[in-house]
């Protein structure tokens, strides 16, 4: 009797190995800061302090109040831009600190 095998991708398997697990979680902690900056730019990641995700929520740490404070009016757009750029909703909601 002859074994059929499916083949899949290595991208497939890896990423049925990690989705679900808390592997995914810290792999969404490093993807949003690097696509943060990308998508921010130079000028906005040079008064970034620090930026965590926990629980859906990312927390952005900024040295500027005026920075905190024009970014707070594009929350939603930002929010959208980043999950876009990820391929799936893993920020929720946007904290400026």
């Amino acid at each position: 009797m002859k074994r059929q095998h499916e083949s899949k991708k290595i991208g497939t398997i890896l990423k049925e190995m990690i989705e679900g697990k808390p592997l995914e979680r810290g792999i969404d902690s490093v993807r949003i800061r690097e696509v943060w900056e990308e998508q921010m730019g130079a000028s906005i990641l040079a008064y970034t302090e620090e930026i965590v995700l926990k629980n859906s929520t990312l927390f952005v740490k900024l040295s500027s109040a005026v920075l905190r404070e024009e970014l707070g009016y594009g929350k939603e757009k930002i929010k959208n831009l980043l999950n876009e750029s990820l391929d799936k909703e893993v920020v929720k909601k946007i904290v400026f600190r």
